[in-house]
């Protein structure tokens, strides 16, 4: 079930637990078999021209949260996990895992990954300031805090292929 390449994103999004098998693990996965090419690092606040930092927004914003993490996962490990880059892309993961957690109806685990989204935020602002790959953090520490508070339910059927169970869209300027 490899990812149609008219299209731009995958059958499904994976959550543990449903009825649609692990992308990558299962050779019945929609990334199964495909080269997963190292991340290029981000070079200083150029994000526009990251394809995995833009591919990261582009399945987030559809509601493909497993896949964008993995996205900014590899974008995390190619800074080496440490740094105001690095830690403002483990927010982004921790909220894609949020969105995951979610979806799995699992809305504690939620909050947590939220949290951590927001701690993780805040480290990158108190080492590289408010604004960075375009995204005012700030702003993202508070959704991340009212998540945490409050995570939205999922909307659809639990063997949906895709859901956006957020009520807001990254949008980095």
């Amino acid at each position: 079930m490899a990812i149609d390449p008219e299209s731009r994103f995958p059958p499904y999004t994976y959550v543990p637990g449903g009825p649609w098998p692990h992308p990558i693990a299962s050779p019945l996965g929609h990334s199964a078999g495909q080269p997963r090419p190292p991340a290029q690092p981000i070079e200083g606040d150029a994000w526009e021209r990251s394809p995995e930092y833009l591919r990261g927004i582009e399945l987030f914003n559809t509601g493909y949260y497993w896949e964008a993490h993995e996205a900014w996962e590899a974008l995390w490990h190619a800074l080496g996990r440490r740094g105001p880059t690095a830690d403002l892309l483990k927010g982004l993961i921790k909220l894609a895992a949020a969105g995951v957690k979610i979806r799995e109806r699992r809305p504690r685990g939620a909050s947590t990954h939220a949290r951590r989204a927001a701690e993780a935020f805040a480290a990158a602002r108190s080492q590289g300031g408010k604004h960075q790959l375009g995204l005012d953090l700030d702003e993202w520490i508070r959704i991340a805090l009212a998540l945490a508070e409050n995570p939205p339910t999922d909307p659809e059927s639990p063997g949906a292929r895709v859901a956006r169970v957020f009520a807001f869209q990254i949008e980095p300027r």
